[in-house]
């Protein structure tokens, strides 16, 4: 499988055009500002850029208000395991896609009814490393389709033919390293 048709997923905490102007049609953009309160401007903004190039808006842990403003979707963080949303009505194209770091996230993600799972983490090795063998053994007991999550970069990407995931996620993959 070629790099190009895997799904890229860009986490993103603020706006910045530059970043995303860049990136490829294959790229959806999750928008995840946990710190400031007043962030409408920035969903707006991204809202305007992703239509003119034709990129997925996802916001994250606020699937209400992902739908009122009429977004392509919702991003459940691992910490999220809310089952309200259940109650919404969506359109039909809408994606809700979760993240989870062991088995009982997983499960929890399945009842919270995700598309996607994004799974971490597979090559940074901090305290939820997974590694290739674990996160293989975790995706072919479930139905689900998953995205792999973590330390994922130029070298290492090749390997993640290997586990037949849908796509990736991330934010240093995405960023172009300026020389010293």
């Amino acid at each position: 499988m070629h790099i190009l048709f895997f799904k890229k997923y860009l986490f993103i905490n603020n706006f910045d055009a530059n970043l995303i102007k860049c990136q490829d049609n294959n790229t959806s953009i999750i928008y995840r500002n946990y710190d400031k309160e007043n962030y409408l401007d920035d969903i707006f903004k991204l809202k305007r850029i992703c239509k003119r190039y034709k990129y997925k808006l996802i916001l994250a842990n606020d699937v209400k208000l992902a739908i009122k403003l009429g977004l392509d979707g919702a991003y459940l963080p691992s910490f999220n395991s809310e089952f309200k949303h259940l109650s919404y009505s969506f359109k039909k194209d809408f994606i809700l896609l979760g993240s989870a770091h062991n088995l009982k996230e997983i499960k929890i993600k399945e009842r919270q009814k995700v598309n996607k799972i994004f799974l971490s983490s597979i090559f940074k090795k901090k305290k939820n490393y997974l590694g290739i063998n674990k996160f293989k053994n975790f995706i072919n007991n479930y139905k689900n389709e998953f995205v792999a999550l973590g330390g994922i970069n130029k070298k290492n990407i090749k390997k993640l033919k290997l586990l037949g995931v849908e796509g990736f996620a991330g934010i240093s993959y995405f960023i172009k390293k300026k020389a010293p």
